[in-house]
C-alpha cells in the first residue's frame, strides 16, 4: 500500500466521520439543553425517582409542550396582557432591555407568518460593483421608504461562515436578481464557504432584469 493510496483512505474516512461527529454533538448539545427543563419538575416526578435512571430525550418532549401550552395560553386575551406586562417589566430593566427587544424583534421577523422577510434571495453587488453577493430580502420600514427616491428593497447580507452577522443595507430594486433559491439553501451556501451548491438554476430575474447585471445599472 503506497503513501498516496494511505492519505486517500484517511481522508475518505474523514470525509465520512466528521459531518456524522458534528451532527452527533449538535444533537447532543440540543438535546442535553433541552432535557434540562426537567429540573422545573418536582423531584418525585422525574425518572430518577421512579425509574432509577435518567432517560435521555424527556426533556425534548417536554419543551415542546412547554412551548406549546406557552403559544396556547398567549393566543387568548389574558395571555396577551400578561405578556405585554412581562414585556414592560423587561423593558425596565437596563441591559435586559437592549438584549431581549433585540432578539425578539429579530424572532418575530423570522417566525412572524407576515411580510416579506427573508422570504426571497436576491443577488447584490458587494463590496464593490464588480462583486455579487447573497442577501435577504427583508422588510423597509415606512418612514424609509418615503423618504427614498424610487423603488427601493432592504437586503441583508450575511456573512460566512455565521450567518447571524453581517449588513443591512437599502438598494435598488433595479439592481437586484431575484434567484430561484430557498432561504434554506442559500444559508447552507454561506454556512459551507461555498462547498454546498443548491444548484445551478439560480438566475430567476436576471432575464426579467437585464440591467442590473451591467456595470452601467449599477453605477446609477
Amino acid at each position: 500500500m503506497t503513501q498516496k493510496s494511505l492519505k486517500r483512505y484517511f481522508i475518505t474516512g474523514l470525509v465520512i466521520w466528521v459531518p456524522l461527529a458534528i451532527t452527533i454533538w449538535v444533537l447532543d448539545l440540543l438535546v442535553g439543553t433541552m432535557d434540562r427543563t426537567l429540573l422545573l419538575l418536582p423531584p418525585e416526578l422525574r425518572t430518577e425517582s421512579w425509574l432509577g435512571m435518567h432517560i435521555p430525550g424527556l426533556g425534548v418532549i417536554l419543551t415542546l409542550l412547554v412551548v406549546f401550552v406557552t403559544g396556547v395560553f398567549a393566543a387568548n386575551i389574558i395571555g396577551q396582557r400578561m405578556v405585554r406586562l412581562w414585556e414592560r417589566i423587561l423593558a425596565r430593566i437596563p441591559v435586559v432591555n437592549s438584549i431581549y427587544t433585540g432578539v425578539k424583534q429579530v424572532s418575530d421577523t423570522l417566525f412572524s407568518g407576515s411580510g416579506h422577510a427573508f422570504r426571497r434571495v436576491l443577488l447584490v453587488r458587494y463590496p464593490h460593483p464588480q462583486a455579487w453577493s447573497l442577501a435577504f430580502q427583508t422588510n423597509v420600514p415606512a418612514d424609509v421608504e418615503r423618504r427614498l427616491d424610487g423603488d427601493y428593497v432592504a437586503v441583508f447580507i450575511p456573512t460566512t461562515p455565521s450567518p447571524v452577522n453581517g449588513f443591512y443595507f437599502y438598494v435598488k430594486r433595479a439592481e437586484t436578481i431575484e434567484l430561484d433559491m430557498s432561504v434554506d439553501d442559500a444559508l447552507k451556501y454561506i454556512i459551507s464557504m461555498g462547498v454546498f451548491s443548491p444548484g445551478a438554476n439560480g438566475r430567476k430575474g436576471a432575464a426579467a432584469q437585464p440591467a442590473a447585471t451591467t456595470p452601467k445599472a449599477t453605477n446609477q
